[in-house]
């Protein structure tokens, strides 16, 4: 099980469940979201994504057709990203969690947009 928060602590979270996969997404979406080179996720059954404590503070955002993003509505953490159309996965940011995610980051997404600045990553 994975738990995580945002920086004001008004928002925790809980996802139970297996991790599909982790990854670093560098479309531009994400950079802005994150105002980094990517935004970094673990993907996770969304049946078992719970918010434990302030669900109120939690605003989502449409940054397209087939994405949602959630944040804390008091410290602007970015929570997670949801796809509108696969429902039953929810990824949630790897910088949010405690303790630190441990696993292994599989894939990286949009390499084409990957800023320069970077450090290049082996697999």
């Amino acid at each position: 099980m994975l738990k995580g928060s945002c920086l004001c602590g008004g928002v925790a979270y809980r996802a139970e469940g297996p991790v599909h996969h982790a990854s670093h997404c560098y479309c531009t979406m994400c950079q802005k979201q994150h105002g980094a080179g990517a935004g970094s996720y673990a993907n996770v059954p969304s049946a078992g994504y719970v918010i434990e404590r302030g669900a109120e503070l939690v605003t989502e955002y449409a940054s397209s057709e087939e994405g949602r993003r959630g944040f804390c509505s008091v410290c602007g953490s970015n929570l997670f990203w949801r796809s509108t159309q696969e429902p039953d996965c929810v990824a949630v940011t790897l910088g949010t969690l405690e303790p630190p995610y441990d696993g292994p980051v599989e894939r990286e997404w949009y390499p084409e947009n990957k800023p320069a600045w970077l450090p290049v990553i082996r697999l």
